[in-house]
């Protein structure tokens, strides 16, 4: 089902204009979400795209911080000079990973789920 930029906008209570930006990255490549130009046109998602985990979505829109930098923004943290919150967050950061890898996009729209607020169950 195809679904138009005002649609989508209006299911998750965004601005159009910020939704575009977030619709416009994720369909780069189609990596994640596929778009149709034209009267009949609209944004979809095909079954393909279903299964990526989230952290595809995390990627497509260049959000990938969370997994990479230092919890507290510093630019020199690592093994060697960590920061104070350094070895109290990797195995959180490690949960993560583990999390945001094995959750699929249509598990976010699963009416089941408890994040499903967030994403309107017509993939």
């Amino acid at each position: 089902k195809k679904l138009s930029l005002n649609q989508i906008a209006n299911a998750i209570d965004s601005p159009p204009s910020f939704t575009a930006k977030i619709l416009q990255l994720l369909t780069k490549d189609n990596c994640v979400i596929s778009s149709v130009r034209g009267p009949n046109g609209g944004f979809y998602i095909t079954e393909t795209a279903k299964q990526l985990p989230i952290r595809k979505v995390l990627e497509a829109m260049d959000e990938q911080d969370l997994f990479i930098k230092c919890i507290l923004g510093l630019n020199n943290c690592s093994e060697t000079k960590p920061c104070p919150m350094h070895y109290q967050y990797q195995p959180i950061k490690k949960q993560l990973i583990k999390l945001f890898e094995s959750k699929t996009i249509l598990q976010l729209a699963d009416p089941s789920q408890p994040a499903n607020f967030l994403v309107n169950n017509s993939l």
